[in-house]
């Protein structure tokens, strides 16, 4: 067991030595203040299989526990089930001692199996004219050797319990220093609390709060933030990666999202482009009403046949007839995520034969966390990019912006309304980090107060460790 000391000025920094020598998953052993600050006594997750001695090597391996004297009878447990014939005791003397501590406890572990199974099985399985001779063999067979499965388990119960006690004490060891953070340098609690009401979530914020510049002023340390935020969004340059390359492209995500509207305005920018001539649009929506007759509307606007297909074998067919087009825009029906049918989908979309291009449309008044678990069930087959839609009925854009960041999207477009094509328009990171703090009045009802960010932070500890989060560029 090879247990390292670390002493600092302050948890935080004591915390980050420790995070440094023996990574994320480093077991806490004692936590104090000293003279000199805080000493903090760890050893790394790999080490804690020392502690742990192996069932399949315990004959072996001489016990710590207090060994019972050979005057001393073993404990004698009270079972429903006769136990066999004593087996012979050899002296405990010189080597004989761990041999004979090991027998004991493989005699107490089928003691505590036969207890077990006894007490399971009902009274009335038993004959009533059954004789002692004739329950030996049901005997024997409920007091099977030791094996170490029950071991397991216990060990399985106490490591289970020691990783929430590490979780417990990360949390309050975060609340803690958060509120000493708060009071020493308040610009920080200042920037964690705008970066809550934009939508961010806890993790993110104060990852990047943490790693604020010294003695920042408020509108610098703003600034700052903003530039981190931009500086993660991945944007295309301009349209010509999309409307000059062209391709097959699909229109993926969940119901009521507005991927029909959205691949309306994609197909009147590619109209004004290159002429209705070099553009076909493909639906899938059999299942909404009205859905083909909606995306027919827009395409008789634009002088562009619609094609429908139901599955794989109709796609795949279209697709062969429409070679000769520039762009081919599909028009997906709508799936929750935890819809099993999302995976059928992406399956009929990866056999059509052709390359498929997915943008995943993500709305922008959903929470964080539905959005994080709509990537994860679209993101299966690899998505091409993402496309924010309405963005003008979002209160904050934070939450959508967080998991772009998180999840490395390509953000394409953002779209902020009905009219086609005029509400659509190419994703500029900067006004995006600069829009996710222009709040309005009906958000600071639900804003965070100083006394609450500590308690908002404490649960953050188990978060940090999130490989999305480390790879975030700060500075």
């Amino acid at each position: 067991m090879n247990v390292k000391k670390f002493i600092a000025g302050s948890s935080r920094d004591a915390w980050r030595q420790v995070r440094e020598a023996l990574g994320p998953d480093a077991v806490i052993l004692s936590n104090r203040n000293i003279d000199d600050g805080v000493e903090i006594l760890a050893m790394a997750n790999e080490d804690m299989s020392s502690l742990v001695v192996p069932a399949m090597a315990r004959d072996a391996i001489p016990r710590q526990a207090v060994r019972r004297s050979p005057a001393q009878p073993a404990p004698q447990f009270q079972s429903a089930v006769p136990r066999t014939r004593p087996e012979p005791q050899a002296p405990v003397t010189g080597t004989h001692v761990e041999h004979n501590t090991a027998q004991a406890d493989a005699r107490v572990w089928r003691t505590r199996n036969a207890a077990r199974a006894s007490a399971k099985e009902p009274a009335q399985a038993l004959p009533k004219a059954a004789s002692p001779t004739a329950q030996r063999p049901q005997q024997s067979s409920v007091m099977a050797e030791f094996d170490g499965k029950d071991y397991d388990e216990i060990l399985s119960d106490v490591m289970t319990e020691i990783r929430s006690m590490r979780g417990v004490l990360e949390t309050q060891l975060a609340e803690i220093s958060w509120g000493g953070t708060q009071k020493r340098e308040p610009a920080k609690a200042a920037i964690m609390r705008e970066m809550l009401a934009a939508g961010f979530s806890a993790s993110l914020s104060r990852l990047i709060t943490e790693n604020l510049p010294q003695n920042p002023k408020s509108q610098d340390a703003m600034f700052w933030v903003k530039s981190v935020l931009a500086k993660n969004l991945l944007t295309m340059a301009n349209e010509n990666e999309l409307l000059e390359e062209g391709g097959v492209y699909a229109l993926v995500g969940p119901t009521g999202v507005g991927k029909t509207t959205t691949t309306a305005k994609l197909a009147a920018r590619c109209v004004m482009r290159h002429g209705p001539g070099k553009l076909a649009l493909i639906t899938t929506d059999g299942y909404r009403i009205g859905g083909y007759e909606q995306l027919r509307i827009y395409g008789k606007i634009l002088g562009v046949m619609v094609h429908s297909v139901k599955d794989e074998a109709d796609l795949r067919i279209a697709l062969d007839e429409l070679q000769g087009k520039h762009t081919v825009l599909i028009d997906t029906a709508g799936m929750g995520q935890r819809d099993q049918m999302v995976a059928e989908q992406a399956a009929m979309l990866s056999g059509a034969g052709t390359d498929i291009k997915r943008l995943l449309c993500l709305n922008a008044t959903a929470t964080g966390g539905t959005l994080n678990e709509v990537v994860s069930a679209y993101s299966s087959e690899g998505l091409a990019g993402c496309i924010i839609t309405k963005l003008d009925e979002a209160a904050t854009i934070g939450n959508v912006l967080d998991v772009v960041i998180r999840q490395k999207l390509n953000l394409y477009y953002v779209a902020n309304g009905q009219r086609v094509p005029e509400d659509l328009h190419v994703a500029n990171k900067l006004y995006l980090a600069d829009r996710a703090f222009k709040l309005k009045r009906e958000t600071a009802p639900f804003e965070f107060q100083d006394a609450e960010l500590p308690v908002v932070v404490g649960p953050t500890a188990t978060a940090m460790n999130d490989k999305s989060l480390r790879e975030v560029i700060l500075g």
